[in-house]
């Protein structure tokens, strides 16, 4: 995998991670809700103007772009699992940004990630 590969892989990656924490924060924002058909204009509009949506909404439209470029260069075999990539940022970034709680069994599950993607990686 060149460097470049390794770069747009990795942006993606780290692009969607984003987005998804962006996300989250948005509806902590909003905060629980139900669509109903007599709610549904309400409550999407709501949703559409929270600004961690938007901004959730656009990271996911960079990613692609870059995870779009990022597979003309890598094959899939390899990129895909780099997706695993996100978990250990999303789960680092909860529990510092949104307070999330990170027990022994998730630092088990993250630890063998990081090793899956470091085997996958070496593979190239």
């Amino acid at each position: 995998m060149t460097s470049l590969s390794f770069v747009l892989i990795l942006t993606g990656v780290l692009l969607n991670a984003a987005a998804q924490l962006l996300l989250k924060a948005g509806t902590n924002a909003v905060g629980h809700f139900d669509f109903h058909i007599d709610n549904a204009i309400p409550v999407g509009w709501k949703l559409a103007t929270e600004p961690h949506i938007m901004s959730g909404v656009a990271c996911y439209v960079v990613s692609l772009v870059v995870w779009i470029m990022a597979l003309s260069r890598a094959p899939v075999s390899i990129a895909y699992p780099m997706l695993s990539i996100g978990y250990v940022v999303n789960a680092a970034v909860a529990h510092y940004w949104l307070g999330e709680v990170i027990n022994f069994q998730r630092m088990l599950g993250i630890g063998v990630i990081v090793v899956g993607v470091f085997i996958v990686a070496r593979s190239s």
